[in-house]
């Protein structure tokens, strides 16, 4: 497991990680048939709490967590948790015991998921420096003017400690001034290679090669599988067709993938990282069929990509038959099925123009969060009319993931998770589709720890010409 920018000159595939500076880090995995929240709670060298965050519908068994130091060899230790049909957190207590990229894993019995995330040393900068020991200085110059002005007979003598202590008082308040108005120092694990050298140093830059365009080329997809029960999604490099593994958590996962079965069914979920650009999946209850593929990424210094596969798949499981419903936008496409009260509506959107989208999903002000969002829209299209949805669905010209942002949190504050029930029921999404035709849409929320999923068709007109 190479260093990242080290990677990109040639040495093996960089390491991942998604860690927000100062915060926890929360990552969505979709373990087999377990839908979970991870939460790395602010990492520090000592105590690790992790919360898992369970689904409705999560089965009850044992899952086995464990840690270890990407720059040592050996695990630092590990722990067990029960998961009972209770959907929500269970905490974890494991102990990691120095700064630097750390990575988490959880075994549930077959397969294993491994999380990158990043420990934290006390930075110190070098303004901070110079406050604490010209101040410290100052002291001891202090006492040693006061001793050497009792006991010494010349007077001259105690000049010397006293100018001392001049000196350093200086030094000491000039670099509290300038800690107040200084620029903060830029954080590992974003542009920077998040190691154990410079973990705690906030200049580590220096000593790296001094390069202007962070990005990285774009990333290869492929998708091998005989039926939906595994289902091993390859990303490499375009460039050098080495694995990809400098992903960040965006939106609380480092991978989102939206799939879109042949009867028009939507997947959205959160493949495990097993190995470097080795990313594994299950879907349940699809047909055979085509499938499309569109998978969501932000990789170091190369912003956010989306990746789309076609890929023909034989079922291992039948679908369940689902329901569908009929509304001011038509008969929906299939999906999973509809909680009480649930609509979703727009007025007349037009191709260019922003829509406002209103996603009702019943009930009372007790949406969670799911992935740091209050909602999730996520389009297809345009779509033939009378082509079959999935496999329209794998040459669509569009596919859009938006959001329904939550307030921001008071400066210095951790935002909110999902264990947080205040938002909705009713949920906004400002939207342009882009051009005219008939689209697939779907609304996600969350509720009682289970998502709940609105799907409709919309057919957005041609605007006037301009």
């Amino acid at each position: 497991m190479g260093i990242w920018l080290l990677s990109v000159l040639g040495a093996g595939p960089a390491r991942a990680d998604g860690a927000v500076s100062g915060g926890d880090v929360t990552v969505a995995q979709s373990l087999g048939d377990r839908e979970l929240t991870v939460i790395v709670r602010r990492a520090e060298p000592g105590p690790l709490r992790v919360d898992l965050v369970t689904h409705a519908g999560t089965p009850a068994g044992t899952l086995t967590l464990g840690v270890a130091a990407a720059d040592r060899a050996g695990d630092a230790g590990s722990a067990t948790v029960q998961l009972t049909d209770q959907a929500g957190p269970y905490p974890v207590t494991l102990r990691v015991d120095h700064a630097g990229p750390w990575e988490l894993t959880i075994f549930d019995g077959e397969r294993t998921a491994r999380i990158p995330f990043l420990v934290y040393g006390r930075v110190v900068t070098p303004w901070e420096r110079a406050a604490y020991g010209g101040f410290c200085t100052a002291g001891a110059m202090l006492l040693v003017a006061l001793g050497t002005a009792l006991i010494s007979r010349r007077g001259w003598v105690t000049l010397l400690p006293a100018g001392a202590f001049l000196v350093a008082l200086t030094v000491g308040v000039t670099g509290a001034v300038l800690s107040g108005y200084a620029p903060a120092p830029r954080a590992a694990g974003s542009l920077l290679d998040p190691t154990s050298d410079n973990v705690g140093d906030p200049f580590p830059e220096r000593d790296l090669p001094r390069t202007v365009n962070y990005s990285r080329p774009p990333v290869n997809m492929a998708v091998q599988a005989n039926d939906p029960a595994d289902i091993l999604l390859a990303l490499t490099d375009s460039a050098t067709g080495r694995p990809v593994d400098d992903l960040l958590v965006n939106d609380d996962a480092l991978l989102h993938l939206m799939v879109v079965g042949p009867d028009g069914r939507l997947w959205h979920r959160h493949p495990i990282r097993v190995a470097p650009g080795d990313y594994r999946i299950s879907l349940r209850g699809g047909q055979s069929g085509e499938y499309a593929f569109a998978a969501e990424i932000a990789r170091r210094g190369g912003g956010v990509q989306l990746l789309r596969v076609a890929a023909r798949l034989d079922a291992a499981v039948a679908a369940p038959a689902i329901p569908t419903v009929s509304g001011e936008l038509g008969t929906t496409a299939p999906g999973d099925p509809l909680p009480p009260g649930a609509t979703l509506t727009v007025s007349d959107p037009v191709a260019g123009e922003p829509a406002t989208l209103t996603a009702r999903f019943g009930g009372g002000a007790d949406l969670q969060l799911w992935l740091g969002m209050v909602g999730h829209l996520i389009a297809v299209g345009p779509l033939p009319e009378r082509t079959p949805t999935g496999s329209a669905a794998a040459t669509a010209p569009i596919w859009a993931h938006a959001h329904a942002m939550a307030p921001l949190p008071p400066a210095g504050a951790q935002p909110a998770d999902e264990t947080v029930t205040k938002y909705g029921p009713t949920v906004d999404f400002t939207f342009t589709f882009a051009l005219p035709g008939r689209y697939l849409v779907w609304a996600q929320a969350e509720r009682g720890y289970g998502v709940l999923t609105l799907p409709a068709v919309v057919d957005v007109r041609m605007g006037a010409p301009r």
